[in-house]
């Protein structure tokens, strides 16, 4: 109820505030006044409208910059502890994985000392173009065969 209240006046002080210095006039407006227009100044006095628009201006602000710096200091006091929230499909999925020794984010992981139980990658692959290992029942690979005339040659790779 407190916060309703000084927001309407918080408002209503900003407009008068923007009243009041739409009202004032501007620096250049006294050089006007060498040119006849000496009397227009004369509704709110002799001395014109400058003393009592500046002092309310003047007070006005304090009173806005008075209720904004309430206004933030209750904010920052009445707040509630801030609740962890949910981190969805992706707070579920890391969760576990931090439990089951994951190194932290930014850290390199440490590699196994042996291959997991069930995999089936070989210990070492030969490599494609390494000749085979010689055995004496091994059969030697097929050679790739010239075309024959009349066949095109397959494209170069």
């Amino acid at each position: 109820m407190l916060m309703l209240i000084l927001n309407i006046v918080y408002v209503l002080v900003a407009i008068a505030m923007i009243a009041l210095i739409l009202l004032q006039r501007g620096a250049g407006a006294a050089a006007g006044s060498g040119f006849g227009a000496g009397a227009s100044g004369t509704v709110f006095g002799a001395r014109g409208a400058s003393n009592f628009l500046s002092k309310s201006t003047k007070w006005l602000a304090v009173v806005f910059f008075g209720i904004s710096l309430f206004m933030a200091w209750y904010a920052t006091h009445s707040a509630r502890p801030v609740v962890q929230q949910d981190g969805g499909l992706m707070g579920q999925l890391a969760t576990p994985a931090r439990q089951q020794g994951a190194p932290a984010p930014g850290e390199m992981p440490a590699l196994p000392a042996t291959a997991p139980a069930g995999s089936e990658v070989p210990a070492a692959a030969p490599a494609a173009n390494a000749p085979a290992p010689s055995d004496a029942g091994a059969v030697p690979a097929p050679q790739p065969q010239p075309p024959t005339p009349g066949e095109t040659a397959p494209p170069a790779q």
